[in-house]
């Protein structure tokens, strides 16, 4: 018993010291009473009421978080025959229980926040100790034994420091010696002595709730403002996130992740805003006669050699990671700033008629597996489609999903917007 209550104890003690930033309260005291009715066994001629006043319990319940808790309880309370039981088959047996439960908010696991502020209800399971001890009839002698409850319990809410209860809960007692009438000796199954669970009954109560700490609300009732907005704060929020939206350069990038805001119209930018320059001859794509081969200023960022192997250049565009197609989250629309990507690789494959290309779509790590085998698969297909109606033969053209990028980091934004992608490989 004594290491049941300092595990008790120390199990609630640690709950409470890495818990103590939650904004709502924690403990709360239980006290109920109201009917038993001890089931099976009983001695044959002995009967209870099927209601009948004579339980009471008091427990001391901490919640972890809003849906899980422990609980410590004491019930206590007699047995009685039935008013009609004949003077031989009158019986009086006194009991105690002592059981530490989980505790589990069914109310918000199931969401009755949604349609309910005033109702919950509160699932319980556990084991513990109990005796019971009969007070008339052949055996008097206290009886110990081990048991197991759980049970239900509705809640409405009268305060944010009090609820009113009513709870139903059904006891099973393991090693029990004697009929709930103490009129007859429960025989082993076995000559080890031992009985297994054969004691059954449950008690129905009514009961408060009264709810202790500093904060204005206890973990069964608490709702957390982020998921629960108000419509005055969800208007904000919008207005937040239409303002964050905005693209003054209209380069198709928001003004909050674009670290060029002034790209002049027409660039041809990349996933932060900045302007592109493929090849790296320092003349950007939108002012570049030839994107993809390096050449001086002076030619318009073209070379002056008359044969240029422009599939290495190609090549080493696509492996450097500057011909991509982008899109938004859960999206297989190409981006608006993106979508030129594809009309390099039309022209490319326009002036390079022996040239094969695989469209290879990507997601990023957001969500299932196999949702986003299925996206990075439409995201190639929708490329393939714009190479298909710029006038490239089918059969130059194939394409693939890979599913995941899990090279980028994916606790970031930038990083994730990057792994949603259409990339090109020539073969």
């Amino acid at each position: 018993m004594k290491k049941l209550l300092l595990s008790t104890l120390l199990v609630g003690a640690l709950a409470f010291l890495s818990n103590a930033q939650d904004d709502f309260n924690k403990w709360s005291i239980d006290v109920n009473g109201g009917f038993n009715k001890p089931m099976a066994p009983m001695t044959p001629g002995f009967f209870s009421p099927s209601l009948r006043l004579g339980h009471a319990d008091l427990g001391v319940r901490y919640m972890l978080n809003e849906k899980f808790g422990l609980k410590l309880d004491y019930g206590f309370g007699t047995f009685r025959s039935s008013n009609d039981a004949a003077q031989a088959a009158q019986f009086e047996t006194s009991y105690n229980r002592l059981n530490i439960q989980g505790v589990a908010n069914l109310g918000r696991i199931m969401s009755w926040e949604t349609f309910t502020r005033t109702f919950n209800v509160l699932g319980h399971f556990g084991a513990g100790w109990g005796s019971i001890t009969p007070q008339r009839n052949q055996f008097q002698e206290r009886d110990d034994n081990y048991n197991f409850i759980t049970g239900l319990t509705l809640q409405v809410k009268l305060g944010n420091r009090v609820a009113l209860v009513g709870d139903v809960s059904t006891i099973i007692n393991g090693r029990q010696d004697v009929a709930f009438d103490g009129a007859s000796e429960i025989t082993p199954a076995t000559d080890n002595g031992y009985y297994g669970a054969n004691g059954v009954w449950w008690t129905g109560t009514l009961g408060l709730n009264f709810y202790l700490g500093s904060k204005v609300t206890h973990a069964d009732w608490y709702l957390r403002e982020s998921k629960y907005a108000t419509k005055d704060e969800l208007a904000q929020q919008i207005g937040e996130i239409k303002d964050m939206l905005k693209d003054s350069d209209g380069d198709g990038i928001p003004d909050y992740l674009d670290q060029e805001p002034n790209t002049p119209a027409g660039a041809r930018v990349d996933a932060r805003g900045r302007t592109l320059d493929s090849d790296g001859d320092g003349i950007p794509d939108h002012l570049d006669k030839c994107p993809f081969l390096p050449g001086p200023a002076a030619n318009d960022g073209c070379p002056y050699e008359e044969e240029v192997k422009e599939i290495d250049y190609f090549k080493q565009a696509i492996n450097d990671g500057y011909v991509n197609v982008y899109y938004a989250f859960d999206s297989a629309k190409p981006l608006g700033y993106s979508a030129s990507a594809a009309n390099y690789v039309a022209n490319f494959l326009k002036r390079n008629p022996g040239v094969n290309v695989e469209v290879k779509g990507y997601a990023d790590e957001i969500g299932p597996e196999d949702y986003n085998m299925k996206l990075s698969e439409r995201r190639a297909k929708a490329v393939y489609d714009l190479l298909i109606a710029s006038g490239i033969d089918a059969s130059r053209i194939s394409y693939k999903g890979y599913g995941e990028d899990t090279s980028v980091d994916k606790k970031s934004a930038d990083a994730r917007q990057l792994a949603r992608r259409a990339s090109f490989e020539v073969q």
